[in-house]
Parts: structure tokens; C-alpha cells; sequence
């Protein structure tokens, strides 16, 4: 009788492995889901940034530009 109550328990706690393998699994491929998305996010961020970047340059150079024109209008005057 005691070998089918082990053998009982045993299978148990095999289901409960089972199961909790099974939770792990599925949460590990959620993580992966969400990991491609926050890179996918990240490659964008990172794309937009650098566009600001080079926007904030090219207007940086024209208020340089027009500061040098005006000085140079002020000395004319």
C-alpha cells in the first residue's frame, strides 16, 4: 500500500513539474515577444534621435549663419 501512495505522490508532484515547466515556458516566450518589441521600439528611438540630432545641427548652422549676416550688416552700417 505504501509503494501506490508513493507512486501516487511521486506522479503528483510530476504533474506539478509538468505544469510548472509549462508556466515557464509560456512566460519565456511572452518575454521574447516583448523583448522583439522593446528592440523594435529601441531601433526606432534610436532612428528618431539621430534625425533630431542632425535637425538641431542644420539649425544651429543657419541661427550661426544668420548671427555672422547680421553682425556683418551692423559693421556696414
Amino acid at each position: 500500500m505504501e509503494k501506490r501512495d508513493t507512486g501516487k505522490l511521486n506522479e503528483q508532484a510530476l504533474k506539478g513539474l509538468e505544469i510548472r515547466v509549462g508556466e515557464l515556458i509560456e512566460t519565456c516566450e511572452e518575454l521574447k515577444k516583448e523583448n522583439r518589441l522593446l528592440k523594435l521600439q529601441q531601433d526606432s528611438h534610436t532612428t528618431k534621435r539621430a534625425s533630431l540630432i542632425d535637425k538641431n545641427e542644420q539649425v544651429r548652422k543657419r541661427v550661426e549663419a544668420m548671427i555672422t549676416r547680421l553682425k556683418s550688416m551692423e559693421v556696414a552700417v
